[in-house]
């Protein structure tokens, strides 16, 4: 578990830092604060050697170009500080964490000239990813055009030969999961007790859930649509695409949370598709199942009913003394404004406002 972090020259952060981090953690700030900046750092530092996310947040911001070849390319320079590379004065991104042992971990991003010139004699761009863990160093070097594009397919150029002991993430966007994911994560928990984790998640919202099931054929998997998925629903098949977007959003929540066992679980606006009666039982969700799988918790969101939810939670549960924290991020300022279990819960019976 992280207990600190600290971002430099990444996206809108000159410099920005995380303190007091807790199990859950959940960022409020104004648009545009950096909020889901901040997930993406924290992303980046807890799965570096596992470049799908970095190609996936990208994309997902329309950070790229398409080539002759029709293949992703990614602008980097978006990544940096400015929205610009600058490979002689070495401007870099760095990500310091610091985890439960006060052990510092150190990821750095760096664009650099190779020295190695091709036959051409033109000079090349490298992207270099390297991660200092103790006392030892760890690094991917990643090929760049001319420009400081990077080919989406170039994470196929590395493979972790540190597999078995890659860091568990899981990423939920603001607009959910895709069915494709949904059924990769449901393939890994099904006839598990984390499966009945699952079915309590929608239960929340429908008490009258049997059971949750696949549909198999590869059509569902292939398109973003909501389907693929069926419950046992008064006796009756129902498709759950057809049971409203709450439900979507927390099975999409709760297959995240229980496959990110031993790791992190990252959630922009989380409250997105819930009404605010559903919130306390989504956070009881995560809270519990956080605590049992040993799984540290980001989330971001603009609702007051959100952050309050969370306040009953902090409240009502036996929430440890890093258990659960409010991050307030405000523009071109230098950490987050920390708010504890006690503190949560005092702003909440007040009507004072943290966000």
């Amino acid at each position: 578990m992280l207990k600190s972090l600290k971002i430099e020259n990444f996206r809108c952060f000159k410099s920005f830092e995380l303190q007091q981090l807790g199990l859950i953690n959940l960022l409020v700030g104004k648009n545009n604060s950096g909020k889901t900046s901040v997930l993406e750092a924290l992303q980046l530092f807890c799965s570096w050697d596992n470049l799908e996310p970095l190609s996936n947040l990208m994309i997902n911001r329309g950070e790229y170009k398409w080539s002759k070849d029709r293949i992703h390319e990614l602008d980097i320079r978006h990544l940096f500080n400015g929205h610009e590379i600058q490979p002689e004065s070495r401007t870099d991104i760095n990500i310091i964490g610091v985890n439960k042992n006060n052990q510092e971990e150190d990821l750095k991003l760096s664009v650099v000239i190779n020295s190695n010139h091709s036959e051409d004699n033109s000079e090349k761009l490298e992207l270099i990813i390297k991660l200092t863990r103790n006392s030892k160093l760890e690094q991917i070097k990643l090929p760049l055009s001319k420009d400081g594009f990077l080919s989406a397919d170039s994470r196929t150029f590395y493979r972790s030969s540190r597999d078995k002991s890659t860091t568990k993430t899981q990423f939920i966007g603001s607009s959910s999961l895709t069915t494709r994911k949904m059924m990769q994560l449901f393939d890994q928990v099904v006839l598990t007790p984390e499966e009945k984790l699952v079915e309590k998640a929608l239960q929340t919202v429908e008490p009258n859930i049997a059971r949750i099931a696949v549909v198999s054929a590869e059509i569902n998997r292939s398109l973003d649509v909501r389907s693929g998925f069926v419950v046992l629903l008064n006796n009756q098949r129902v498709p759950i695409g057809s049971m409203g977007d709450g439900i979507w959003r927390l099975l999409g929540l709760a297959l995240a949370t229980v496959s990110a066992k031993d790791g992190f679980l990252f959630v922009d606006e989380i409250d997105t598709g819930l009404h605010f009666t559903t919130m306390s039982d989504m956070w009881k969700m995560i809270w519990e199942t956080a605590k049992r799988l040993n799984i540290q918790v980001f989330a971001t969101t603009h609702n007051s009913d959100c952050w309050q939810s969370l306040a009953y939670i902090a409240k009502q549960e036996d929430a440890t003394e890093d258990g659960i924290r409010i991050h307030r991020i405000e523009k071109d300022k230098k950490k987050s404004i920390v708010f504890t279990e006690t503190q949560i819960v005092i702003a909440s019976e007040r009507e004072i406002e943290v966000r």
